[in-house]
């Protein structure tokens, strides 16, 4: 009797997400927050992961918010920009995380201009895709941030990926 093997863990959206997915997420999030008065230390929760941080859509405080922390959690991370990929010289998507994933990366956070392109990935690789924000479409990791973004979700709307979809809006290079 053939077997299936198990998706990998990922975060491609909220809606997807149940109530009590969402508050484990935002529980372990509070969790990692620093104290407040206190310096960040470093943990090593990922000691011996790597994260290869893959950036289709030019962005700062998003790509070096999942620098800052994969490197305060332990990770080892690579982080690679289209222009400097060779996806810029005609290399498929799929061709080009085929090659990072040969390199044994334990998740991918990935952004990207098209809706849905974590999707697509996720549905070709076996290994845990971060969205990172594709396009207009939805921004979840941005729902993990303190503030109100938390307080819809906790509140048991389903419209987290509304909630992110808005805050991607107001800034698209973030």
């Amino acid at each position: 009797m053939p077997t299936t093997a198990a998706k990998p863990a990922g975060l491609l959206d909220i809606e997807s997400l149940d109530r009590v997915e969402i508050e484990a997420i935002l529980e372990r999030a509070h969790f990692f927050q620093p104290i407040e008065s206190g310096p960040f230390r470093r943990l090593d929760a990922l000691r011996g992961k790597m994260i290869v941080n893959l950036f289709f859509e030019a962005s700062t405080r998003t790509r070096v918010s999942f620098e800052i922390a994969a490197k305060r959690l332990g990770a080892d991370t690579v982080s690679i920009a289209a222009q400097g990929s060779s996806v810029s010289k005609g290399e498929s998507l799929v061709d080009t995380l085929n090659t990072l994933v040969a390199m044994r990366p334990n998740a991918i956070v990935m952004r990207h201009a098209a809706s849905g392109a974590p999707h697509f990935l996720a549905r070709h690789l076996q290994i845990p895709i971060i969205n990172a924000g594709d396009g207009p479409h939805e921004h979840p990791t941005q729902c993990c941030l303190p503030g109100k973004d938390q307080k819809c979700i906790r509140a048991g709307l389903r419209t987290g990926s509304a909630c992110a979809r808005t805050r991607h809006r107001k800034s698209k290079t973030g």
